[in-house]
């Protein structure tokens, strides 16, 4: 598995970090398994480290380590309630990496998957596009990641969340690319494009 201790220490030692990989690892697996979380978990933190080991293939990603590191971090903090989640995920690397220019990057990285928009940085798409790949997996996952995604928001009322999902899944659907890079939208573009179509019906 991507998210087991000695792929995290290797990231570690090749990013020349000082804080001690075994704490953070620890700390990071303690995030991701807090109880209010249903889809943002080890499992999404996985499936988003297997994409980025697949698309290091194509030697396009100018810093892959980067995404990786902002990968790891960026839900780190996760409460269905609150909408800092990105910003305070990105201070918790600041705090791991140190502040210096790396880290900087590492925290902007993590900020993009908020907006889902890509900023100036040659590999903004890439984190973009493997944290939405979700929607081209096979159907039977792309169900259970919505059961997970009401799951964590079971506070909200359903009319409520049924319309505000379907607002959400469109606002994706009607982007002229899903996808921002080459390489995800021949893999992943027609069949999430399906997926959401399918979703949106079921809502």
């Amino acid at each position: 598995m991507m998210t087991l201790k000695e792929p995290f220490e290797e990231l570690w030692k090749r990013l020349h970090l000082l804080a001690d990989a075994s704490v953070w690892h620890s700390k990071l697996l303690e995030c991701y398994a807090e109880p209010q979380r249903a889809y943002h978990t080890l499992q999404h933190l996985e499936e988003c480290l297997l994409i980025l080991d697949d698309a290091k293939k194509t030697r396009l990603i100018t810093k892959p380590d980067l995404i990786e590191v902002a990968l790891w971090f960026h839900d780190a903090v996760y409460d269905p309630q609150g909408s800092k989640n990105e910003e305070l995920s990105a201070q918790m690397a600041l705090e791991a990496l140190g502040d210096n220019e790396m880290a900087r990057e590492v925290a902007r990285l993590i900020m993009l998957t908020k907006s889902h928009q890509p900023g100036e940085g040659l590999d903004d798409a890439w984190i973009i596009d493997i944290d939405l790949a979700i929607f081209a997996q096979p159907m039977e996952r792309v169900l259970e990641y919505e059961r997970q995604i009401r799951q964590e928001y079971a506070w909200v009322p359903e009319d409520v969340y049924l319309e505000k999902r379907a607002e959400i899944l469109t606002g994706f659907l009607h982007r002229h690319h899903l996808y921002l890079t080459a390489w995800a939208r021949e893999r992943f573009e027609t069949q999430a494009r399906e997926n959401l179509r399918a979703l949106i019906e079921s809502i």
